[in-house]
């Protein structure tokens, strides 16, 4: 079956670019983003906050509203972990990134693709966006490209977010998902 979301899609070019490389940092934080978007996707609190930096600084620029901008931008571990958990409670962690291109370097990556997440009708509500059931999950599309960065114990520092091109908010509410439409990864060390 087709899924319209598929987190596998998160590191599946990161698992191909593995596999051909030889250099040792490069290969270190490639692990670490499969590792940190497998445990993302499987919601495992543990294993995923086992892949953030002591010093992470996560900065979104997704909006035009700086106020917005600096929500979405923790400092410091504990800040990065309250904001894992909130993104799971809400029931906002049903994502796919469709990674398309990734370069590679020593110290950070990049990763950018079609970005498409299950948004709970009632998370929309509260945020102004109505929609018919607060029941339903809702399509979210965007373009999305990350810049991370690695520390020195190959540990992520940073997720540094540009979105723009796709409809986004805009319509969403005509575009209901179902639970079975989305790709459950159970563990993150699933194939």
């Amino acid at each position: 079956m087709p899924y319209i979301i598929d987190p596998r899609k998160n590191w599946q070019l990161a698992e191909e670019h593995l596999a051909k490389e030889s250099e040792p940092r490069r290969r270190q934080i490639l692990e670490t983003l499969i590792a940190h978007s497998r445990a993302e996707a499987a919601a495992d609190f543990p294993a995923l906050m086992a892949t953030v930096s002591p010093r992470a600084h996560y900065r979104s620029y997704a909006s035009p509203d700086p106020a917005m901008n600096e929500a979405q931008s923790p400092r410091g571990k504990d800040a990065v972990a309250a904001y894992y958990t909130a993104i799971v409670e809400s029931g906002c962690h049903r994502l796919e990134h469709a990674v398309e291109r990734m370069a590679v370097g020593r110290d950070a990556l990049t990763t950018e693709g079609e970005l498409t997440m299950a948004y709970p009708g009632a998370v929309l509500g509260a945020m102004g966006v109505e929609v018919p059931d607060p029941e339903t999950l809702y399509l979210y599309q965007q373009r999305l490209l990350i810049v991370w960065g690695f520390d020195e114990d190959g540990l992520v520092l940073c997720e540094d977010s540009y979105s723009g091109g796709g409809p986004g908010f805009e319509g969403i509410a005509t575009r209901p998902v179902a639970h079975d439409q989305i790709y459950r990864v159970s563990q993150p060390d699933a194939p």
